[in-house]
């Protein structure tokens, strides 16, 4: 950053001070109960990041050098608004001593006295931190994510901090992937390169992600590389990445349905465009300031080869469980897998009114049948998408596909039981590839959430849950007013 670059811009010279000023605060000087602190610090963050990216949006590394300076802070916290980290910690160790971690329960292991890799004290401080609920069920984390538990836990030794470090450093080089893999699919839309700042500058992003330890990021990075890669037809490594993505968490499964749509694609009706709409010539397709290779589309993408791309996928999925592999393994993956539909509860939107309702008909929580009901719900939605629902065709293909992706994985928290802040990485990344800004908003809304801790323990304050819906719901209603308008003129001027 020149010294010319703080001469002429002194008001971005105070927010950049603000900024580390207020994570500084954040990261070492906040207790998850206080929430008005919280929220507060929380606000002046949103507005210095907004200010940021709207006086340099044209300055992608004075941005991409904030961003990091602004993740170089937290780099000696421990994690004040989330203790997942303790079970990521505890994992790592087992497999350092060869333990296979899905068999055991930290609540198991911590009374055999033949388990002799970590000191009793250390195995205390770990099952105390990650608590009672993370301590009695077996982990639910996919290898990918267990290898850098693993890699945290060689190189941190025997210092929770000393893990904690190599965690962030991890996932703060996957926000930085991101970002570089990010721009280039926006380059190559010839979309705005500053939108990738909505995220990796989001103040959301920096803390649950880098501050809390939470490995959506590094999902989102093996993703968004294998986006960039199956947008530029190298299909089998990027269904390698995609399925990297799959094995740090298993949310990306829920999109496999949607490349159907883009392999038929309907290439006449791209042609058209090119000679009908299209002042670059016969070799690119324009509409709304956005370009494209028609040889990017009538190369196709036949069913052999999405075949092949779906295979490659699951195949870097079932090797990378493989070392896992047991009966026991899948007993107990999958019933920690199901505790997120069927007991546990946590910012749900639909979901509590349906559990209002289910007490209003019958008297009691009836999270155990609506849980197994509601991810058929989401399956249904996404396979409508894949299959069934007419995209606009003056969209350009990637921001067809990215906005089919968006409304899945909001449908699918939509109509979860549990929604915890960091789960809105995904969203957030995709909206950036699309024109509605919803996400964006919720980010936000979504630390309304944190009021339900408090210092004699959890108990929710519903209608900050009802403001945060009530907020996302409305914006997004408006956006997709907005969207029906323009699908209208569209048609009717095509």
């Amino acid at each position: 950053m020149s010294i010319s670059f703080l001469k002429t811009h002194k008001f971005s010279l105070l927010l950049l001070l603000s900024g580390i000023a207020f994570y500084w605060a954040f990261a070492y000087d906040l207790q998850r109960w206080d929430f008005v602190k919280l929220i507060t610090l929380y606000a002046g963050l949103f507005f210095v990041s907004y200010k940021l990216i709207q006086f340099h949006k044209n300055q992608f590394w004075v941005l991409a050098g904030i961003a990091l300076l602004f993740r170089l802070v937290f780099l000696f916290a421990v994690p004040n608004l989330s203790q997942d980290f303790y079970r990521f910690i505890w994992d790592g160790k087992l497999i350092l001593e060869g333990i296979n971690p899905y068999l055991s329960t930290p609540n198991e292991l911590i009374k055999d006295s033949s388990f002799v890799g970590m000191t009793y004290d250390f195995k205390t401080t770990l099952v105390e931190g990650m608590g009672s609920l993370s301590a009695g069920n077996f982990t639910n984390y996919p290898p990918i994510s267990q290898f850098c538990y693993a890699i945290a836990a060689w190189l941190g030794g025997k210092s929770i901090l000393g893990n904690i470090l190599v965690m962030r450093m991890l996932i703060i080089a996957a926000d930085f992937g991101t970002l570089w893999f990010g721009r280039k699919i926006l380059q190559k839309f010839k979309l705005p390169e500053h939108r990738i700042f909505w995220y990796v500058l989001n103040p959301f992003i920096i803390i649950e992600l880098t501050g809390n330890l939470h490995f959506e990021g590094m999902m989102l990075f093996f993703f968004i590389w294998g986006m960039y890669l199956f947008f530029n037809r190298k299909w089998i490594w990027a269904a390698v990445l995609i399925g990297l993505s799959v094995s740090v968490k298993l949310l990306p499964l829920l999109f496999l349905p949607l490349f159907v749509k883009w392999c038929f694609n309907n290439r006449s009706t791209v042609l058209k465009k090119v000679h009908n709409f299209s002042p670059l010539g016969g070799n690119a397709v324009s509409k709304g300031g956005f370009s494209e290779n028609v040889s990017f589309w009538q190369g196709g993408f036949p069913f052999s080869k999405l075949i092949l791309f779906y295979v490659v996928i699951m195949g870097t999925v079932f090797l990378s469980f493989l070392p896992f592999l047991s009966d026991e393994f899948f007993q107990n993956f999958i019933s920690s897998l199901a505790l997120w539909f069927q007991k546990f509860e946590f910012n749900a939107s639909f979901y509590y009114l349906i559990r209002w309702i289910g007490f209003q008909t019958v008297g009691w929580n009836i999270i155990s049948t609506v849980g197994k009901i509601l991810p058929l719900i989401v399956l249904f939605f996404v396979l409508s998408l894949a299959f069934f629902r007419k995209n606009p065709r003056w969209l350009s293909g990637p921001e067809r596909l990215f906005t089919a992706m968006l409304f899945a994985v909001c449908a699918y928290f939509f109509l979860s039981t549990t929604v915890h802040p960091w789960y809105l990485a995904t969203p957030l990344l995709f909206s950036v590839f699309t024109k509605y800004r919803f996400v964006l908003v919720w980010s936000f809304v979504v630390f309304f959430s944190y009021s339900a801790y408090g210092k004699t323990g959890f108990d929710e304050i519903l209608w900050l849950v009802a403001l945060e819906y009530f907020v996302v719901f409305g914006i997004l209603a408006k956006e997709l007013w907005k969207g029906k308008k323009a699908f209208r003129w569209n048609t009717k001027n095509a």
